[in-house]
């Protein structure tokens, strides 16, 4: 049993191996090889009377190797000078967060690891972005408009530099200096110029791949901006405003976003960034809540990841296409196939903090 923090894990993963880990994942759901179940959220009141808490978790198996990602968090829906909101996490204090990845083998159900999430979160959400501008971006794609500079915004423009010619980047962020920040980091890792803008418009005139990493409570991207023959990766789940749909000729969904099943007074959608959760508190307590904004969809069904790599159904089939690849659904997958990769090769390396595993076993039939 080992113990991966976050410095093993940044040590031992690349975007390229994430790549190509999430791809034979996925296509592993064709044979029955991979299998996800999609996040679920439980909400119940917190000590603080402008916040919530909230935990989370996701599940998906592949090549050898179950994984559970949990999430422990105290949830806030601050308002911005500008009016806008967004939503903000911690646990125990703002800076601290607690997210952890539970491994275990499917031979003999034995634990293998226990994995901090931070660093595999970004590295899986950037690899799933790399899977989606592989599939649908044209090829000559290569000037990239970012919204957002944070960690996941790193993570995924590495991934859209390593399966397209990028060459051009455009970010921009709310706060200036974390856009001049980002800029500077990025272009002497990648060796190419980003440049930070003034407004999320002039980031994404003329881009062939847009990608948004907000945590914006609304949209950040209007329908008019989006240009023909442009990618898109939305990774902020309500960046997009709702009729930019009616402007999108192709989308690739990676799986099933959420449960069907029945609302009730506990269990709602589109609550904030949660697609799925149950709700615990009080009447007056739930006014803590965000009012739930819903993800409009049009009548048609879009096809799978895995339909399109089977030739099941079309991926972009123009030039001029507006495509988007949708990363939700099959989350556990990817922890499962990133967290799996981890795990070996901390473990051929030496690396992580071995712990015996009959401290995780017991005699007792449960």
């Amino acid at each position: 049993m080992l113990l991966i923090d976050n410095a093993v894990i940044a040590q031992v993963l690349t975007t390229r191996d994430c790549i190509a880990a999430q791809e034979r994942a996925f296509a592993g759901v064709l044979t029955g090889a991979s299998v996800s179940r999609p996040r679920l959220d439980t909400f119940m009141p917190c000590d603080r009377e402008d916040g919530y808490y909230r935990f989370g978790s996701v599940e998906g198996a592949t090549d050898g190797v179950h994984a559970v990602r949990l999430k422990s968090d105290i949830m806030t829906w601050p308002r911005r000078p500008d009016g806008s909101t967004s939503e903000q996490k911690y646990c125990v204090e703002p800076g601290t967060y607690c997210g952890l990845v539970l491994l275990f083998s499917t031979a003999n159900g034995e634990p293998l690891a226990i994995l901090n999430d931070g660093h595999l979160q970004h590295m899986r959400v950037g690899a799933a972005a790399g899977v989606g501008a592989k599939l649908l971006a044209r090829a000559d794609a290569h000037r990239v408009g970012m919204i957002g500079s944070g960690g996941m915004a790193r993570t995924v423009l590495e991934a859209l530099a390593a399966v397209r010619p990028i060459d051009e980047v455009r970010v921009y962020s709310r706060t200036p200096e974390h856009a001049a920040r980002y800029a500077a980091e990025m272009s002497a890792q990648l060796g190419i110029a980003v440049t930070p803008v003034g407004t999320a418009r002039d980031a994404v005139r003329g881009a062939d791949i847009l990608a948004t990493t907000t945590d914006s409570m609304a949209p950040v991207v209007q329908a008019d901006w989006l240009e023909p023959g442009m990618h898109v990766v939305a990774i902020g789940p309500l960046d997009l405003a709702p009729d930019c749909e009616t402007r999108i000729d192709i989308v690739v969904r990676q799986g099933q976003e959420a449960f069907d099943m029945p609302e009730t007074g506990q269990f709602r959608r589109d609550l904030g960034h949660s697609r799925s959760a149950f709700v615990g508190g009080s009447t007056a307590e739930q006014t803590r809540l965000p009012p739930v904004v819903r993800k409009q969809r049009g009548p048609r069904v879009w096809p799978l990841y895995t339909e399109v790599i089977a030739g099941r159904a079309a991926g972009r089939t123009s030039a001029e296409q507006i495509s988007q690849y949708r990363p939700v659904g099959n989350w556990g997958l990817q922890f499962a196939a990133c967290g799996a990769l981890a795990y070996r090769e901390a473990k051929r390396r030496g690396l992580g903090h071995s712990l015996p595993s009959e401290w995780f076993l017991q005699s007792i039939k449960n």
